[in-house]
């Protein structure tokens, strides 16, 4: 597996909506206007395995934590999932290739819940928003 990064594509922040036509008959998607994906994510991730044999799976996410941590993106594990923090692009091969090893090690079936946070006013990361507020409760 390759975690070089991909060529990604930025537009300059814009006031204005871009015009998106919608692939119909005439206009096909191969013809309809292209979208830059932003350039920079932050995104949690909780992969479930279905149909396994056990109601635990600790050794397949930490599996998936070590490649998360080869990726070379930033990340936070926590609880019930994983933050990932770089390119879009980046963050999204690495929660397909996280999908990939699960399937390799035998789950024939996965269920991802994903949240993605993108900022263009901004370069927040991701523990920038738990510092904010822990400011204002440390205020009072």
């Amino acid at each position: 597996m390759s975690f070089s990064p991909a060529a990604t594509t930025t537009t300059a922040a814009s006031n204005v909506a871009p015009s998106v036509t919608a692939p119909t008959a005439t206009t096909p998607a191969a013809t309809a206007p292209a979208l830059a994906t932003p350039s920079r994510c932050t995104a949690d991730f909780s992969l479930i395995p279905i149909g396994t044999q056990s109601t635990s799976y600790s050794q397949t996410i930490a599996n998936v934590e070590r490649l998360v941590q080869q990726s070379g993106l930033r990340f936070q594990m926590h609880a019930t999932g994983t933050t990932l923090e770089g390119p879009w692009d980046q963050v999204v091969q690495v929660i397909g290739f996280a999908h990939t090893l699960v399937h390799q090690q035998g789950v024939a079936r996965i269920q991802t819940d994903i949240r993605i946070s993108t900022r263009t006013d901004k370069v927040q990361p991701m523990e920038g928003n738990v510092a904010s507020v822990e400011r204002i409760l440390s205020a009072g």
